[in-house]
């Protein structure tokens, strides 16, 4: 478990609608906040003044000269429009850069992905290439031999007035790609997102989150405790299908992988 006080926390995807509610939230719970963000003028009217703003873009490596010097954990909260061209550049790439950035160092790590991340294709839609690239991201966390928790959030802020309580499943079986999945708040994922990075309970786990009819959760370390831990070695989540077989991956995300295991 690492101690929140004093804590350096870097937040990538500072200044989207999850990533402002994480920056809040960490600054409440005593972390020193740091925000990558591209637009400084901007992200000042959007961020509070005691965030640490540093300037970088996580689809240029070289951009990120810096700014994990002295991290101690790093929150990503990065989301494209969904199609498979920006969902390759920021929800994967954004990820590859910034652990390539990293070297030898081993922050702990909070990954949102999304429910239904593993469901590769959908009848009226059809293939979910958004998926498919943040299913990789995972991947990736889950090679770097970084302490990690891994958040698959329901649909944002359809809750009920009286839908309070958290529910944490694995398995990742709610395929509807639709609110019937589970809905969860924009604020109560950025509680659990920063909450998992002092919680020795929510390590090296993965789950889908959701919000059902109930009193808020306060006990976070218990609410994360059943959950079953990821295979050690496996670049999947306990539970998941076996349905993107890495002998199938393009040869560079495979490459991409042995870098961060070592080879």
């Amino acid at each position: 478990m690492i101690a929140s006080l004093a804590t350096t926390l870097l937040v990538v995807g500072a200044t989207g609608n999850i990533g402002r509610l994480v920056v809040a939230e960490a600054l409440r719970e005593g972390y020193r906040v740091r925000a990558l963000v591209r637009d400084s003028a901007k992200a000042r009217q959007m961020l509070p003044p005691q965030a640490e703003l540093f300037m970088g873009d996580v689809t240029r490596p070289n951009a990120l000269h810096g700014v994990l010097d002295g991290v101690d954990a790093i929150v990503f909260t990065l989301g494209s429009g969904g199609d498979g061209s920006s969902a390759k550049d920021i929800d994967y790439g954004g990820v590859r850069n910034v652990l390539a950035a990293l070297g030898d160092r081993k922050p702990r790590i909070a990954l949102m992905t999304a429910i239904g991340v593993t469901k590769r294709v959908d009848a009226r839609l059809g293939p979910l290439e958004g998926h498919d690239w943040k299913r990789r991201s995972e991947r990736l966390v889950r090679a770097s031999g970084c302490p990690y928790t891994i958040v698959r959030p329901g649909w944002f802020d359809y809750n009920a007035a009286d839908q309070h309580r958290l529910v944490l499943l694995q398995g990742d079986t709610r395929w509807a790609s639709d609110p019937s999945d589970g809905v969860v708040a924009r604020q109560q994922i950025a509680e659990v997102l920063v909450r998992s990075l002092s919680s020795a309970a929510a390590g090296q786990k993965t789950f889908e989150l959701v919000a059902e009819r109930g009193e808020a959760t306060h006990d976070f370390d218990a609410l994360f405790a059943p959950l079953e831990s990821d295979r050690t070695g496996s670049l999947d989540a306990v539970r998941d299908k076996n349905n993107m077989p890495l002998a199938e991956e393009p040869a560079w995300v495979r490459e991409d992988l042995a870098t961060r295991l070592g080879g």
